[in-house]
């Protein structure tokens, strides 16, 4: 399994992907559709119509990996997009739990302080990043 630092952002492509595509076929829809530079090495993750297929494309600074997983049975969970968003951004514990197979759309993020820095590199912060539906001081949902 791969490892990435906080910095390396995680894109999911919305929709269907034709699996036969190759190196150069998603290095396409990553330039092309994502919107975003294939050699940026950031992951790009891939589905086909039916989610029991992956595959994930990065560059480690010397060249292309195309990983590819195929489920026996069952199907993979897949984020929607917003509206017409073409790209969804997961963190590498995201990865890790749709990759072993869990439904992400039951679980939420619990409230505790983590930097973001937005895909224009400037860095903002939101001093409390405090979901406004958590109580901190009873530490219960509200």
């Amino acid at each position: 399994m791969f490892s990435w630092g906080p910095a390396t952002r995680i894109y999911l492509a919305a929709g269907a992907t034709d699996m036969r595509k190759g190196f150069e076929g998603l290095f396409g829809l990553v330039r092309d559709r994502l919107q975003l530079e294939p050699l940026s090495g950031h992951v790009f993750l891939f589905s086909n119509a039916q989610r029991n297929r992956l595959k994930l494309l990065i560059w480690d600074g010397s060249g292309l990996w195309v990983c590819t997983k195929r489920l026996e049975k069952g199907r993979f969970w897949w984020p929607a997009a917003d509206g017409n968003e073409v790209k969804v951004v997961l963190s590498s514990e995201e990865l890790a739990l749709l990759l072993g197979g869990i439904d992400l759309a039951g679980s939420r993020r619990r409230a505790w302080f983590r930097k973001m820095v937005p895909d224009d590199g400037v860095e903002r912060q939101n001093p409390r990043n405090i979901d406004s539906n958590y109580d901190t001081i009873n530490h219960k949902q509200v």
